[in-house]
């Protein structure tokens, strides 16, 4: 499964079982990234998207669910416990920090960061991409 994050800057991505933000720019690069391929979530995250493409699959358990190519979105738990399975990580970072109970501690020793480019959000004056492979 190649794992998508977002996160802030200690690491953490939800507060109160709740997402700390979210961003409409973010959500249509997650899209471009997945180039047509499934992209799992839960059916809260699957709220952020107005207009879905086909390939959005939700499910209550889309750590379990996601494929080998396939990505998922996890915001309301942390991922750590699926890193067997993980072949790609996409995290986007806030670049601020928020409140925060949710963190992501799946650590990156061992990944390799191929990619990473920044952008404008629609609600964030930057964005910052990064990609990590084994």
């Amino acid at each position: 499964m190649i794992l998508v994050v977002c996160l802030d800057d200690g690491n953490g991505m939800g507060f109160n079982r709740r997402r700390q933000s979210q961003d409409r720019l973010l959500r249509a690069d997650l899209l471009r990234e997945a180039a047509g391929r499934a992209v799992w979530m839960s059916p809260y995250t699957r709220a952020q998207f107005p207009d879905p493409p086909e390939t959005l699959c939700t499910a209550e358990d889309p750590l379990d669910r996601a494929g080998p190519g396939e990505l998922c979105f996890a915001e309301t738990a942390d991922p750590a416990p699926w890193a067997a399975r993980v072949e790609e990580i996409v995290l986007y970072r806030w670049n601020r920090r928020y409140p925060a109970d949710l963190r992501f501690t799946l650590p990156l020793e061992g990944w390799t960061l191929v990619r990473s480019e920044e952008f404008a959000g629609s609600s964030h004056e930057k964005i910052t991409k990064e990609v990590y492979r084994r």
